[in-house]
């Protein structure tokens, strides 16, 4: 059994606003299993036993019922970060509680490259992130159709973030861009991406666990397998049961 030095937890499947490519099929009628004191619970016994990084997702955490209560309980022992959509931080009473109870990093995603309002609005908000002392990071979905759209969104936030601050995630299932066509969006530079950019194999010390207390090595991957235990003991069983794939080769109906 491998090392687990990184883990990823989906809060929920909840999200208002609905992509229709999320890998996690996230709604606004998406649901919630986790309660907050079983996400401490589990995370801070996974890290008893070598987690070194937690990362927070969903659904849209910002949106989950108790997030800063978990935050408030893991930052002090593990590096914490949160995946949002980034709607959320616009709203108040997100950011009173945020500069409370701040993670370490905060990685917004760019659904819409070509949306210049929402590219605006991940720019703006990476601006108050960096002045707040919460480390931003942006997290930059690549379909194949939109590479110039993509390039242009790359070179903006470029201006605002270093290159290890980024990621290119590529779309997946459909409308998925090549190596090429992500080396395109960073101008030919170095850059960020999911390991399994070139060959699709389990991460090293990777880890993720859904919205539905399951687990696989990879958050794309069809064939995950439910927790027995609420610990890194059920973690480390689970894991041992599962059948690694790629994630393109699985049913829509496995995913």
């Amino acid at each position: 059994m491998q090392e687990i030095e990184l883990l990823s937890i989906d809060l929920s499947n909840f999200c208002t606003k609905q992509c229709d490519f999320c890998y996690n099929h996230s709604s606004r009628q998406g649901n919630v299993k986790w309660t907050p004191q079983e996400v401490i619970c589990f995370a801070k016994d996974c890290i008893a036993h070598g987690v070194k990084a937690v990362s927070l997702g969903g659904g849209e955490p910002f949106e989950y019922d108790g997030v800063f209560e978990i935050i408030r309980e893991l930052q002090p022992v593990v590096y914490l970060s949160v995946t949002s959509n980034g709607l959320p931080l616009d709203n108040e009473n997100v950011r009173r509680q945020l500069l409370a109870s701040p993670p370490d990093k905060i990685h917004i995603t760019i659904h819409q490259a070509d949306d210049e309002w929402e590219v605006d609005r991940v720019l703006r908000q990476i601006a108050w992130l960096a002045d707040t002392g919460i480390k931003p990071g942006v997290n930059l979905l690549v379909p194949a159709s939109k590479i110039k759209f993509c390039t242009r969104a790359y070179q903006l936030v470029s201006k605002q973030l270093k290159p290890d601050q980024i990621i290119l995630v590529s779309q997946r299932f459909s409308d998925s861009p090549t190596p090429k066509q992500l080396a395109e969006v960073a101008g030919g530079q170095p850059f960020q991406s999911p390991s399994c950019l070139l060959k699709c194999v389990p991460p090293q010390n990777f880890c993720s666990v859904s919205w539905d207390k399951r687990v696989n090595f990879c958050s794309y991957a069809g064939g995950k397998q439910p927790l027995p235990t609420l610990d890194f003991a059920g973690l480390t069983a689970a894991l041992e049961r599962v059948r690694f794939a790629e994630c393109c080769k699985e049913s829509s109906e496995e995913r």
